[in-house]
């Protein structure tokens, strides 16, 4: 299984911006469906941003569409999510999860094989 361990996360003001990376292990990176969940305390794992490992069009939850943007540098083997606008109830943990040869709508469905540890992101009012 890849690897994954994310970072960026941390403390920020409603309406402020925080940028996520995920970085991977894998050297074959550019072959995985990547994704963002998060987790609120108390609520179940959601689905935040998708992006395929090629072409493709990212897939984004309507709660974040329009604040926020994921991508992802292959040569670096890193995926990002820039979110911007923040709001309290994005606060959560969240974490990246990658899926071989996915789609976004796949990996969005069922989250991939492989999960990073998590990074908490916090937004106050």
């Amino acid at each position: 299984q890849v690897q994954l361990v994310e970072s960026g996360g941390g403390l920020v003001q409603a309406g402020g911006s925080l940028r996520l990376s995920c970085v991977a292990s894998e050297r074959t990176f550019s072959s995985y469906a990547m994704g963002w969940f998060r987790q609120a305390p108390g609520k179940e794992r959601q689905f935040v941003a998708a992006i395929r490992w090629s072409r493709g069009t990212p897939y984004y939850a309507d709660s974040v569409k329009g604040r926020f943007t994921i991508s992802r540098d292959n040569a670096k083997n890193t995926m990002y999510l820039q979110m911007n606008s923040l709001k309290p109830e994005d606060t959560a943990v969240y974490y990246c999860t990658a899926q071989l040869l996915g789609t976004e709508r796949s990996i969005a469905t069922t989250g991939g094989g492989s999960w990073g540890q998590g990074t908490q992101v916090t937004v106050s009012s």
